[in-house]
């Protein structure tokens, strides 16, 4: 064969490929794997503009990919102060006192709902602590914010709005505005007028996220938003991402034919290492927030709306889609979601199978399960989200849901059982970005999860790198390393599949390779 550019030796290959399980060395030229074999054949495969690389006994696998992230718009969503660490009211107060001030805004992400004590999100709660200052926090969800009244007053908000998806501002009974602004329409009034991040600043913190997250093994990720095209396509011309991203614009309630097809013209976008490839669709918000669309109510008599007010259109959307080619993913968490979601791509008939996806899925019934086998539903899941539930089921996710509904939390190893596909992710920046704690999470979750067990070793591993690629409709190219795939590597110290899943999360990534390139190199 023709010279590699790359040569890959001394590494344990677990190649996920059923024709070739094991190997020894694999080589790499123009981006793809050339070759896979033993340790012995390397000699052949190399020139003089070969770079061979030893990897010591390190675990050679498939690309880790993250399924579901937000590294673009992420950047936005995680300006200003970091709150992940706030327990209870007491140390908000703190936090926020010592802030940094940013044009003369607070500005706060990764609040916990837990941090309120089961107390109503309200205003008064944190105005004193910051008087006339605005402040606008993100609690970790993503799907609702807390702000004061002078943040409303910059915003010109004075009452509730009407808005097309399931979005308002909280009030209380009094009819004044509590500061909790709730789902997207809500929040982005006041994101409207806050201090923003200048290109220049957002343009270096990609260029050092994406280098982070290739540190920790990653070589692509599914994003669930469009992100900023522009600033991406910019970034890839100067150098090459260390990951490859896939984006999947929204589609909200409310969009026309027209706006239908402009997604649909949307999927010709793309450059080196990123393009747009699906569309993303919410039909519901969040257990926490109340905006999660239930069978029946949560504890607060809340969770009987989907996000879609009218649930038909949804469906009719991804009908509208699908005709055109367009694979979709959908937000859906409550078990009333899961299920319309689950119906609406039975109506499109067998060749809706492995086109379409459903996100996150933390609480559904027995009968649930199995459909997403039988339909070619891909079940997109996020591990590390149970750590925001306890054990004794404490927390505010599973207070409102109740005993059942928190009993059967966040079901990979069901889904997986019953046969279906099962990608794995982050959705950074709700959770960390690390592929490893994932993979860690996925076979031992945490809270209201831990008592479900979780994932065996190797269906870890297949949800971030063979169901990914399922997930993707990229099985062809990508998820295994055989002669002709992309050239999308992690190596690791230890064998993720048989070493236990507390030294998986904190194993060395010894090398991480992109479309052939080396992006990360370890100790």
């Amino acid at each position: 064969m023709t010279a590699a550019d790359l040569v890959l030796t001394g590494a344990r290959v677990r190649t996920l490929d059923p024709a070739r399980p094991r190997a020894g060395a694999v080589a790499v030229r123009d981006g793809l794997i050339a070759a896979v074999g033993d340790p012995g054949d390397a000699r052949d495969w190399t020139g003089p503009g070969t770079e061979v690389i030893d990897l010591g006994g390190a675990c050679l696998m498939p690309g880790l990919v993250d399924s579901h992230s937000h590294p673009v718009w992420g950047l936005s969503m995680t300006t200003g102060t970091d709150l992940s660490a706030v327990r209870d009211l007491d140390g908000l107060r703190a936090a926020l006192a010592a802030a940094e001030r940013i044009d003369g805004w607070v500005v706060g992400y990764g609040l916990d709902h837990n941090a309120f004590g089961g107390r109503p999100l309200d205003r008064s709660l944190i105005e004193d602590a910051l008087p006339g200052t605005p402040v606008f926090l993100r609690l970790y969800d993503g799907h609702s914010a807390m702000v004061t009244g002078a943040a409303l007053a910059a915003a010109a908000v004075t009452g509730p709005r009407a808005f097309a998806q399931r979005s308002h501002l909280a009030t209380d009974a009094d009819g004044r505005l509590t500061g909790h602004l709730v789902e997207h329409a809500a929040m982005d009034l006041v994101a409207e007028v806050m201090p923003r991040p200048s290109y220049a600043e957002r343009r270096s913190r990609l260029i050092e996220l994406l280098a982070a997250m290739a540190a920790t093994g990653l070589t692509g990720a599914h994003v669930m938003d469009l992100g900023d095209p522009d600033l991406v396509g910019a970034v890839a011309e100067e150098t090459a991402l260390p990951l490859r991203l896939r984006f999947a614009p929204w589609c909200m309630p409310g969009a026309c034919a027209e706006e239908l097809e402009e997604l649909v013209a949307s999927q010709r976008r793309g450059g080196r290492h990123w393009r747009v490839g699906g569309v993303k669709f919410f039909m519901d918000g969040t257990v926490e927030g109340g905006t999660a669309w239930l069978e029946h109510p949560d504890c607060h008599g809340q969770g009987t709306d989907a996000f879609w007010p009218d649930p038909r259109a949804y469906s009719e959307a991804v009908r509208h889609l699908h005709r055109a080619g367009v694979r979709t993913a959908t937000h859906a968490i409550g078990d009333a979601a899961v299920r319309h979601v689950l119906d609406t791509v039975e109506s499109l008939g067998p060749d809706g199978r492995l086109a379409h996806r459903i996100e996150h899925i933390e609480s559904v019934p027995d009968d649930t399960v199995p459909r997403f086998a039988a339909l070619g539903v891909v079940a997109s899941m996020q591990p590390p989200h149970t750590a925001y539930t306890r054990a004794d089921r404490s927390d505010e996710w599973s207070l409102r849901l109740g005993e059942e509904r928190s009993g059967r939390a966040w079901r990979l190893r069901d889904l997986r059982d019953a046969g279906a596909v099962v990608a794995l992710g982050s959705d950074w920046p709700i959770a960390h970005f690390d592929a490893r704690a994932v993979l860690a999470t996925a076979r031992a979750p945490r809270g209201a999860a831990s008592a479900r067990g979780g994932l065996t070793g190797l269906q870890a591993l297949e949800g971030c790198t063979t169901h990914a690629a399922l997930a993707a409709g990229e099985a062809e190219v990508a998820g295994r390393v055989a002669p002709g795939l992309r050239a999308d590597l992690t190596a690791l110290s230890l064998d993720p599949v048989e070493a236990p899943a507390d030294e998986v999360a904190k194993a060395p990534v010894r090398l991480t390779v992109t479309g052939g390139r080396v992006m990360h190199r370890g100790v």
